[in-house]
């Protein structure tokens, strides 16, 4: 290129690159398309050797963002393009780009350098990138960057995007490090829209703030190189985290295609007809620690493919939200880690979570309970007991809590029953001895309606045992009349004195009969005070 026209067109410019330089004067799209879909596909590889009728140098392009022409009198000037081969490395680093920017349709043959770049808007929509690097990118608008694909990752750390972030159905493979989109410390004003996303890497997070939601709905995310498919401490959503299905048309073949997918319909709303549920699915660990959701994180039809052998996780740690939804497919291997989080309302399946060895949940603090579909009190202590390979009393007294506090005081005494049998098994022999009579009899005290049988059934047989005998009085004149039923009872009741205790000598076996009545009524006696004081106070 040399000096430039009168116009600003500089000289040496090819036939594509004139027809952009005038389209961009006057705000109107640069169509180099040919009208054949199959010769128009900017991702097939073949169709693109076509030489310099669809080729526009990314120098060209620099020059024209960066140091274009004015527009003429009454238009805006906007570079506009479809189905444009830039050729060459697009370097805008460092750059302040005022035209609108939107491409349809188009292809790089080098990367995209945006680090530090400032942009209103920038739109790619279905264009095929080698690498976007875009580290502290600004935008006072949108990032869009719908169905495209991208060969070598995408960078976005640290950048700043004033209004959204949209990213729906784009495919992204890894860079040298393993990561498909990287994004940590990234600021975007309103929603990040990855839905339907395919990445081959991990997708980094870390330290993200997001304004309004992020969805991730049916996305396929896969880690690779021993990375994770979802690196996100630290995230921060003022609304909600959605890692649930989405619905696409199920006569489509191609789920990427731009007609092929449809809005999730709100709650109660009927799905249009011909679509079908394509839930999430993420092929590799999920990390989620210290995250802050201002609403909620849904997990609702959502799959894990986990390696047990790399112990991935999806890990839960210390999240804090009001309403975690977990009602997904049930992880065949790795764990789902809860340790630490604070939730208000759990939601959950009870086939979405993992057996034996599968559940971590120290310190997971939960106030309600919404079961989606049935979940039985036995089902919710086989949850128990699969996040406390070895016995931890605090999520038993956790679960007793919500459920006593929902009014399910019957079943609340069942989850501490199960506490202490659980208990008993740590003992050593002699306590489990003692354990497994306190159950016996009593049910470690949680059932206080078998103590008042035993007592019952404790005084009748006294009553039978003591009609047959008749002990000497101590006292011949002071002795009141001999009443067998109401001796016996008043051996079992202590402190209370019915008025026989003490009047009569036993001899023999009968002092061990006595014995035998005052250590189990003082045994029984304390246990059904206990529970009824347990229901006074809760009444």
């Amino acid at each position: 290129m040399t000096e430039p026209h009168e116009d600003g067109m500089p000289e040496g410019l090819t036939g594509p690159e004139r027809a952009v330089w005038r389209a961009f004067r006057i705000g109107r799209t640069c169509d180099l398309t040919e009208g054949i879909a199959e010769r128009d596909d900017p991702f097939r590889e073949r169709e693109w050797e076509w030489g310099e009728e669809r080729s526009v140098r990314a120098d060209v392009v620099a020059l024209l963002l960066l140091a274009g022409p004015a527009a003429r009198s009454g238009r805006v000037a906007a570079l506009k393009l479809r189905g444009v081969q830039i050729t060459g490395v697009l370097n805008l680093a460092g750059g302040t780009i005022a035209p609108y920017v939107e491409l349809h349709g188009c292809r790089f043959d080098g990367e995209v350098v945006l680090p530090e770049a400032r942009f209103g808007t920038l739109r790619m929509v279905e264009c095929a990138l080698p690498r976007l690097e875009a580290a502290r990118l600004h935008t006072e608008g949108d990032l869009h960057l719908p169905r495209c694909r991208v060969r070598h990752g995408i960078r976005l750390t640290d950048a700043q995007i004033g209004t959204d972030l949209l990213i729906n159905q784009i495919q992204v493979w890894p860079d040298r490090r393993g990561r498909a989109i990287t994004a940590d410390g990234m600021v975007v004003a309103q929603d990040v829209q990855a839905e339907l996303i395919e990445t081959h890497g991990e997708l980094s997070l870390r330290g993200a703030k997001v304004g309004v939601s992020l969805s991730l709905r049916g996305s396929v995310l896969r880690g690779a190189q021993g990375r994770r498919a979802l690196n996100a401490p630290q995230l921060t959503v003022e609304r909600s985290l959605y890692l649930n299905a989405a619905w696409v048309y199920a006569d489509s073949g191609d789920y990427y295609s731009s007609s092929s997918s449809t809005a999730t319909p709100p709650y109660g709303v009927t799905p249009a007809l011909g679509t079908r549920r394509k839930p999430v699915e993420c092929h590799g660990g999920v990390r989620l620690d210290d995250g802050r959701f201002g609403d909620a994180v849904d997990l609702h039809h959502a799959r894990f493919v986990l390696n047990g052998a790399r112990r991935e996780e999806v890990s839960l740690r210390r999240i804090v939200t009001p309403e975690l939804r977990f009602n997904g497919e049930r992880p065949e291997e790795g764990r789902v880690v809860l340790n630490g989080a604070k939730v208000v309302t759990l939601i959950d399946l009870s086939t979405s979570w993992p057996g034996p060895g599968g559940l971590a949940m120290g310190g997971f603090a939960y106030e309600n309970l919404v079961p989606y579909g049935p979940f039985p009190l036995a089902r919710r202590l086989e949850w128990v007991a699969a996040a406390t390979p070895e016995y931890a009393p605090e999520p038993y007294e956790r679960l007793a809590t919500v459920l006593r506090n929902s009014g399910e005081d019957a079943d609340a005494r069942e989850v501490l029953l199960a506490k202490q049998r659980r208990r008993r098994e740590t003992l050593p022999v002699a306590g489990k001895l003692w354990g497994y009579l306190q159950d016996l009899t009593v049910a470690y005290g949680y059932r206080p309606g078998r103590a008042a049988l035993w007592m019952a059934v404790l005084w009748a047989a006294g009553t039978v045992a003591f009609s047959h005998y008749r002990p000497i009085a101590l006292k011949g004149d002071e002795a009141p009349e001999w009443n067998g039923p109401l001796y016996a009872l008043d051996l079992l009741l202590p402190v209370i004195n019915l008025g026989q205790d003490g009047y009569w000598r036993l001899e023999g076996l009968w002092q061990w009969v006595a014995a035998v009545l005052i250590l189990l009524g003082w045994i029984l006696a304390t246990t059904v005070a206990a529970g009824a004081t347990r229901l006074l106070r809760r009444g």
